[in-house]
């Protein structure tokens, strides 16, 4: 079967992969590294698939050379990694762990060795337990503790990594960890975790000025992105879409884009918010768009809490995750974002993209790559500027709530040897950045 032909990127463009700590670190008791709410949360029964947790995951810790190793065979430009905040901080507050520390120092210094740019997202989920149990992002001095933190590993790395993201998905904390309780710390609050998302975007902007004080050169996102669909044409459906819309996209990108939040969402966040957008909006260098689907909402139903009710997205092939195959929503949403925003945008960079397909002889994945990249390249085409794409993800990992189910990595891991085994998507990903596609 011949590959699919891609149209072709700037030479310049930045080409990655993307994991995050708790997903493929393992070594929980390690290092002096502390408790994370994950940790808690996979312990509660019920709460991920079988009982699984990260406490081995793909035991990056130990194996980052090799890890490394595949990512200089790929050819990839970046990596893009995530910092545990109870490896460097294990209480949240206080003094850095020196071993911690000394981790990441290694793990940069392997990739500058290998030609592969660090970037380093400052936190993916992984709160210190001790901060939840203080309110977590249900408080504000959580933000303050996070400006903390981020000071910390900006001192020790900024020399050597350029690329910084200080929050990954905020969207899914408040929505998936506060909202609906799937995800850790596993809280039902419904609309009442919206003051979770002005928090995380108060952290944002204050470990924005930290990194730049510590000497960072480019600091940007990490958002969790994509176009909301109204399930029929009706005003009911239509405004639902609007309401959808600005929870999952505008609460977080409008505030840091400098636009504040979406009128629909005042009277969720908590008094005087206004008085932080300035912080929140400190200037980034570049917005991240992590982007995997669609959703498609309607006017909510009787005795529904939400401002709208979740539909299914059908019609289009869907992953071995669930998830539809819907290419062209992310040159839809590149499209909506730039017309919203305009030039508060700065360049894009798409920081996570990929799905889960079982196999090593992973064809479904080539082509899901192929058409994605084929939708960014039109998105480029009419005026959206992106810089870089990054898949999602190298490796097999842990996948939160479902456990080790999904395969979302180039690279496949068995779980019981720890043996890592170049998928087919891995060569062909390889061949595209070398420009043979």
């Amino acid at each position: 079967m011949s590959e699919p032909v891609l149209p072709s990127f700037p030479g310049d463009f930045l080409w990655g992969v993307s994991t995050s700590a708790y997903q493929v670190e393992g070594a929980v008791s390690e290092g002096g590294r502390g408790r994370s709410v994950w940790d808690t949360f996979c312990e509660t029964p019920d709460r991920v698939f079988s009982g699984q947790s990260g406490a081995i995951a793909c035991d990056h810790y130990h194996r980052y050379p090799e890890d490394i190793g595949l990512m200089r065979d790929l050819g990839v430009g970046a990596y893009r990694f995530s910092i545990a905040w109870p490896r460097v901080q294990p209480e949240g507050t206080g003094a850095a762990n020196p071993e911690g520390l000394a981790f990441y120092d290694r793990l940069v210094d392997a990739l500058c060795e290998a030609g592969i740019t660090p970037v380093a997202t400052v936190y993916h989920w992984d709160t210190p337990q001790l901060i939840e149990d203080a309110g977590g992002w249900l408080s504000r001095d959580t933000a303050k503790h996070f400006a903390e933190y981020a000071s910390i590993v900006g001192a020790k790395l900024a020399d050597r990594v350029p690329m910084w993201i200080p929050i990954n998905e905020p969207m899914v904390t408040t929505v998936y960890g506060y909202g609906i309780g799937q995800y850790a710390p596993g809280q039902f609050l419904l609309m009442d975790a919206i003051p979770t998302a002005h928090h995380q975007n108060l952290a944002h902007g204050l470990a924005v000025q930290a990194l730049r004080a510590a000497g960072a050169k480019q600091i940007g996102t990490a958002n969790n992105h994509g176009p909301v669909w109204a399930a029929t044409d009706t005003p009911g459906d239509r405004e639902a879409a609007g309401r959808a819309s600005d929870l999952i996209n505008w609460l977080f990108a409008d505030p840091v884009l400098g636009a504040g939040y979406p009128e629909s969402m005042h009277q969720h966040l908590p008094a005087g918010f206004a008085d932080d957008l300035p912080a929140i909006s400190a200037p980034i260098d570049f917005y991240g768009v992590n982007y995997y689907e669609p959703t498609q909402v309607s006017a909510p139903s009787e005795g529904n809490p939400l401002p709208f009710d979740l539909g299914e997205v059908e019609g289009y092939p869907m992953t071995t995750n669930g998830s539809p195959v819907v290419p062209d929503g992310l040159r839809q949403f590149l499209i909506e974002l730039r017309e919203r925003h305009g030039d508060r945008l700065p360049p894009v960079q798409i920081t996570e993209n990929g799905c889960s397909f079982d196999g090593v002889d992973d064809r479904a994945r080539i082509d899901f790559l192929a058409e994605h990249l084929r939708s960014l390249r039109l998105a480029m085409h009419e005026g959206v500027d992106v810089r870089g794409y990054f898949v999602w993800s190298l490796l097999d990992n842990f996948e939160w709530s479902k456990g080790y189910q999904p395969r979302f990595g180039l690279v496949d891991v068995d779980y019981e040897t720890q043996r890592r085994t170049p998928k087919a998507s891995f060569t062909w990903y390889r061949e595209l950045i070398r420009g043979d596609h």
